[in-house]
């Protein structure tokens, strides 16, 4: 893996001493990673250090795209590549996309034709006109840690195939969020 400055860290590294929730996004272009990647930024840091664990978003491109990707979503904490996509392909994770269309992500918020169109966009006007990785290629999430011990496995169907967020937190640990953006009622 690579980080936001193209140092080398080993995979083993992000989660020998403590339990880690990894997320593989397809690319950095992809609107359905992005938007993912936007409610991801909204869990607290203090929430992952009360429960000791770390977030950590993969994705496949160059080192590069790390920085503007974060700036984008909002996204602080943990970044890296795995330009080759050897950990992808360790996982078992696939390429191109299921024929079950039926699988919604609760977290993307845009449709295929908008999101698609916002996607391109932003391909033919970023700095290095290039797909940031294998397009073909789908993602996942892992929880795993400390040690070799894995606690959870999900390898994405297609593009909306993401775990909820919410209960990639409840496996790991970790309190949940509301992600709506509608006013909580509290009975009293």
């Amino acid at each position: 893996l690579l980080d936001g400055e193209g140092r080398s860290v080993p995979f083993q590294a992000l989660y020998g001493d403590r339990k880690a929730i990894v997320v593989f996004v397809r690319n950095f272009l992809c609107y359905t990673c992005k938007e993912y990647v936007e409610d991801l930024a909204k869990v607290p840091k203090a929430f992952l250090q009360e429960a000791n664990v770390r977030l950590i978003v993969i994705g496949q491109s160059s080192y590069h795209h790390i920085k503007p990707f974060c700036s984008l979503t909002g996204y602080t904490h943990e970044m890296y590549v795995d330009p080759q996509r050897e950990i992808y392909k360790t996982l078992g994770m696939k390429r191109g996309e299921g024929s079950n269309v039926s699988v919604r992500s609760p977290h993307v918020k845009s449709n295929t034709l908008l999101g698609s169109i916002r996607s391109i966009w932003r391909a033919m006007t970023g700095p290095a006109f290039d797909f940031q990785g294998d397009p073909a290629q789908q993602g996942g999430a892992l929880i795993v840690g400390p040690g070799n011990e894995v606690h959870f496995l999900h390898l994405d169907k297609n593009r909306l195939d993401h775990v909820p967020i919410n209960t990639v937190l409840q496996l790991a640990g970790v309190k949940t969020v509301n992600f709506s953006n509608k006013p909580q009622i509290i009975d009293i």
